[in-house]
């Protein structure tokens, strides 16, 4: 899986939409003089894959990186990324998966394909294939090197599963382990329970031919 196309209008130096294409599947450079817009380019990224700075918005966030400039006031900006997906890394049946983030004072809409989804629904798709919100070293920023040099073995190792996209399968695994235990632990009560009143319509039944009898007797008399 890599990007093909990124898709940016309306976001921070960016009025007018702008697609940049092709990306090659192994290393693609970003040049450019200073003031021409490589650092928003990689924030229209970050945003667009949720990364913690840009995941959650406040509205004053949001209006910050909507264009300001001459001319005709920006309402709205969005952000697509398109994914090359042959491999089948996004859980998603298409070869080509086209991800979009919109946004505005008082809006923020995701969009699959051009089907509107959750951002929940953007989050688990972003984990399943390595980019989840708790690794931020699938876009290494300055100073982020450092920081994995400094790691301790066991903090690597999660660091790895977070990356391989493995972490939210044993997340879930483990959510499915507790409500499995819940279950059964509320199956074991239930069959208390039921016991109890097996043993208790046992005993009325004992109690009822006592009674029985003693009404029988009770006639003869």
């Amino acid at each position: 899986m890599h990007i093909k196309q990124v898709i940016v209008c309306g976001f921070r130096s960016y009025k007018d939409q702008v697609a940049v294409t092709p990306f090659s599947k192994e290393h693609n450079v970003v040049i450019g003089r200073n003031g021409t817009g490589k650092s928003n380019f990689f924030d229209a990224i970050r945003f667009g894959l949720l990364t913690s700075r840009f995941a959650s918005l406040r509205p004053d966030e949001r209006q910050a990186l909507l264009h300001e400039g001459s001319g005709k006031h920006v309402m709205s900006a969005y952000v697509e990324i398109i994914f090359d997906n042959s491999d089948g890394r996004l859980p998603v049946d298409d070869v080509e998966v086209a991800l979009r983030r919109t946004i505005g004072v008082k809006k923020d809409e995701f969009f699959l394909n051009r089907k509107h989804i959750t951002k929940s629904d953007v989050v688990h798709l972003l984990e399943s294939a390595g980019f989840s919100r708790s690794n931020p070293y699938y876009i290494v920023q300055q100073g982020k090197v450092n920081a994995l040099a400094v790691m301790r073995e066991r903090e690597r190792l999660e660091l790895l599963k977070e990356v391989a996209g493995t972490k939210v399968y044993e997340d879930q695994r483990v959510k499915s382990l507790k409500i499995l235990q819940d279950t059964q632990t509320q199956r074991e009560k239930i069959q208390e329970v039921v016991s109890y009143i097996e043993t208790r319509l046992s005993e009325l039944e004992e109690e009822k031919e006592e009674l029985k009898e003693y009404q029988q007797l009770d006639r003869e008399q």
